[in-house]
């Protein structure tokens, strides 16, 4: 179990925060707006109505404990600045933000942020690849140039092994988990499991890798 303080409870924010806790980590969510603490308050370990600005709140509020600080808001460009600046000067081991354009992001990680999002981008391009290709259920972009796909197995490989295909060697992707038409979730799977029609394959590459295994008929 880690320590979390999510500062920000929009939708992004409020999401991050149940999330956590849902995955049974220690959460405070913090924000200026007494309505959008009490909307989380029995949804986290605990909701502070406070103003993050002032470094000597942040101590009061015991910040400087946690492993990971979220900065989930970006409309105010100079408040997520110095928040960050706060939360870097406490020694947060972890600081991750939420931007709102590229000089923003620049900006955060300069000043030491740890991991800079951009949620409504990440999700629209999610969204592009899902509409684009009707195979795709999900498209998770990950590092520049390559994705996680979810995407229903190919009919050429129904009823043959992990191992017989050799799929890292010919399409040069990796297999990362399997589902069960009755949702069976089977990550990492061996060599020696057979595909059934019906299964739902996460395949992880390079985008153009996992493209052509996309369009396997």
């Amino acid at each position: 179990m880690k320590q979390f303080v999510v500062i920000g409870l929009g939708r992004f924010g409020s999401a991050v925060a149940e999330e956590l806790t849902a995955l049974g980590h220690q959460v405070l969510a913090v924000d200026t707006d007494p309505k959008a603490v009490q909307a989380m308050a029995d949804k986290v370990t605990q909701a502070v109505t406070a103003d993050c600005q002032d470094p000597e709140v942040l101590q009061a509020l015991g910040v400087k404990d946690v492993h990971c600080a979220v900065v989930a808001f970006s409309d105010d460009i100079g408040t997520s600045v110095l928040i960050t600046l706060n939360l870097k000067e406490l020694g947060i081991p972890r600081i991750v933000c939420k931007a709102r354009s590229a000089s923003h992001e620049e900006l955060l990680k300069r000043i030491g942020a740890d991991q800079v999002v951009f949620p409504e981008r990440e999700s629209g391009r999610n969204l592009a690849h899902t509409l684009d290709n009707k195979e795709v259920l999900n498209y998770i972009p990950l590092a520049k140039g390559y994705s996680l796909v979810k995407t229903p197995v190919p009919w050429s490989w129904r009823g043959k092994t992990l191992g017989e295909l050799e799929i890292p060697k010919k399409w040069q992707v990796h297999v990362a988990a399997i589902q069960r038409t009755d949702g069976t979730f089977l990550p990492a799977p061996q060599p020696d499991v057979t595909f059934r029609p019906g299964d739902v394959l996460f395949t992880l590459g390079a985008i153009e890798k996992n493209e052509t295994v996309i369009a396997l008929e």
